[in-house]
């Protein structure tokens, strides 16, 4: 039960840590596109003001969450010894924080990425959970 537990708090950090990474080296690599997007966002968000979502830019957000979901449930499930309820409670823990990024960010961004980005979060930290079983 302990690993368990290890586990989903350390995916759960990962994903934090290398969500947060990402976007900020994206935006030093990209900083006239996904750079000046995510300044653009964060900006509306802190002042309330208007804010024009790029989809190429929330595509790349979206697949960026499924390659952070994967690694962080295959994380959960390294240190569980294999045990697939860490991802699967990682996976729901990721999902309520999903849930909680698209009520702060409704206005700002079309729906189709709320669902889509939600959706991922619980899929893709199983299936990085099942890929321990396979190396």
């Amino acid at each position: 039960m302990v690993r368990i537990v290890l586990g989903v708090i350390a995916g759960f950090f990962a994903w934090v840590i290398v969500w947060f990474g990402s976007e900020k080296i994206l935006s030093a690599i990209w900083p006239e596109g996904f750079g000046a997007h995510q300044r653009a966002f964060e900006a509306a968000l802190k002042n309330g003001g208007q804010f024009t979502a790029d989809t190429t830019m929330l595509l790349t957000h979206i697949v960026l969450g499924s390659i952070v979901s994967v690694m962080s449930g295959f994380l959960a499930a390294l240190i569980a010894g294999g045990n697939q309820r860490a991802p699967l409670v990682l996976g729901f823990l990721l999902l309520a924080f999903g849930v909680l990024k698209a009520v702060l960010s409704w206005p700002y961004v079309p729906i189709w990425y709320h669902v889509i980005f939600t959706a991922i979060l619980l899929p893709m930290a199983i299936m990085g959970g099942k890929l321990i079983t396979t190396t």
